[in-house]
């Protein structure tokens, strides 16, 4: 279930926000429109009935005497309608538009005359409704009316305008729209929204239904990338943002990943030049005392040839190793060599290691002795790959050790690991050299170089990778090189989660 916070940010969300705001503004849009309608309708509909009203007053009236217009029943006239009829107004005005007489309240007029363009135009076609005339109430306001001449066409002194929309009609009519015409429409607008908003949430879904599919999918290719991915903020948007922003993980990513395919590539170049190199003096040599003794054989003594055999297989012992160091280190990071970690004692393990280079340091008089807690709590780690790398490194620290020197394997414990030293009195490791020493086929510049680069360091480091330990080298203080390797503990881990198959 999604969280709420991330609902309301889908593109589904924003889209019916979207759709409600929009129906709401059709809503109002279609009320003004229907408004404005309704008062154009009434308009030209009050007009059309009421054109011959002014006509009808000055016959039904008597408003004309002998042909000429009587006052006095002009002013019964404005008094009787002003009673019965009070949703007109009546109005006399000269030719000129100029107001005359009235039956309105003489306060509430606002206008001196009134414009005698949509007068004359009406006059000259009675058809032409809805026609607008200046309201003498106001001085801006027109309204329907009805016009006629007096006291005749023939002989025209001036006109009896009418406004069919009085003051007193817009007030009641607007009552009666403000209570019953915003109603109607308040439900009709609300009914609309309803059908509208449900049917387009409808549509919605099934437009964002694979697009809100496929964003799930990427979140979660996403949480499967490696740890080692650097990690952008997610968007807080809906899901084209969060696509957007996965594009830009997966891009970085990839350029990650082919800037490392580079170095591993020029790296791949390095290693084939120096393997290469490596292989060809054992190889060499193997060759030139072989052929030595093929030509010269007859000429050598037996002591001679003895020799030339001895180095020819030293040579190809030292190639041999050098093919299986090279296996090795390809099958451990191809991983087709996995650990299988148990709990052991690191002091015993120690002390077999130890025991089995004792004669080779007795040889040259070299001291190889083992200090610090023997009573460790138990490793968690793979018995042949950990007895593996303390075999690299007491080889490698006889190797730079001279003779009488001193070789100390130091074992300890820290919160939830257990470490072993090996340290030696040799020349120690150039400084220069410290940030590659576990690099395949690292030549160093001095110190602790030899006739070729070995792969030691680099299994060893590999192997503890693996072990989920740790191997770092260092010069001590007084002389020498220290390797430390650190194990877990088996109180700390257990067998499923250290197994690197399962991580």
């Amino acid at each position: 279930m999604r969280h709420p916070s991330k609902l309301l940010r889908s593109l589904y969300a924003r889209l019916a926000l979207g759709l409600f705001v929009l129906l709401i503004v059709v809503g109002l849009v279609y009320t003004a429109i229907s408004l404005v309608a309704l008062r154009s309708y009434q308009a030209s509909v009050n007009q059309e009935l009421n054109r011959n009203l002014a006509m009808n007053l000055v016959a039904d009236q008597n408003l004309v005497d002998n042909g000429e217009l009587n006052f006095d029943e002009l002013d019964n006239l404005f008094s009787l309608y002003m009673s019965i009829n009070p949703s007109i107004e009546i109005y006399l005005i000269n030719p000129e538009g100029r107001i005359l007489s009235y039956s309105a309240d003489p306060d509430k007029i606002k206008r001196n005359s009134v414009s005698m363009a949509p007068i004359d135009r009406l006059l000259a076609n009675p058809d032409a409704y809805p026609l607008l005339g200046d309201d003498p109430r106001s001085h801006d306001r027109q309204k329907v009316f009805s016009v006629t001449p007096v006291p005749s066409a023939d002989k025209v002194e001036g006109y009896l305008y009418v406004v069919l929309r009085g003051e007193e009609y817009d007030s009641a009519e607007l009552m009666a729209r403000e209570s019953q015409f915003f109603i109607i429409s308040a439900w009709a607008v609300a009914v609309s929204l309803g059908i509208g908003l449900l049917a387009g949430l409808a549509v919605f879904h099934l437009l964002t239904r694979r697009l809100k599919q496929l964003a799930d999918r990427v979140d979660h290719f996403q949480n499967l990338l490696a740890a080692d991915t650097p990690r952008l903020p997610t968007p807080a948007g809906d899901e084209i943002d969060t696509l957007a922003s996965t594009f830009e993980r997966m891009s970085t990513r990839i350029t990650l990943q082919l800037d490392q395919l580079q170095e591993k590539d020029a790296l791949r170049r390095q290693l084939v030049a120096q393997v290469s190199h490596d292989l060809r003096t054992p190889l060499a040599s193997l060759q030139g005392y072989v052929e030595s003794l093929l030509i010269k054989g007859d000429h050598l003594s037996d002591e001679e040839q003895r020799r030339f055999l001895t180095i020819a297989l030293n040579e190809s012992r030292r190639l041999g190793r050098l093919i299986d160091e090279l296996f090795e280190l390809a099958a451990l990071e191809a991983r087709e060599k996995q650990p299988e970690p148990e709990p052991f004692s690191l002091p015993e393990l120690s002390h077999d290691v130890v025991h089995k280079h004792q004669p080779a340091a007795e040889n040259r008089s070299i001291e190889l002795k083992i200090e610090g807690d023997l009573a460790l709590p138990m490793a968690y780690a793979d018995l042949g790959m950990t007895e593996r790398v303390l075999d690299n490194l007491i080889s490698n620290a006889l190797d730079h050790t001279p003779d009488n020197g001193r070789i100390e394997l130091t074992l300890a414990q820290t919160a939830d690991a257990v470490t072993v030293t090996v340290r030696d009195t040799g020349p120690g490791i150039a400084p220069e050299d410290l940030p590659f020493i576990f690099d395949a086929f690292h030549r160093g510049s001095s110190g602790r170089s030899s006739a070729h680069a070995g792969l030691g360091l680099a299994i060893a480091r590999r192997i503890m990778m693996l072990q989920h330990g740790g191997i770092n080298a260092d010069n001590h203080r007084e002389a020498g090189a220290e390797f430390v390797v650190t194990l877990p503990l088996a109180a700390t881990l257990t067998a499923p989660s250290s197994n690197p198959n399962g991580s």
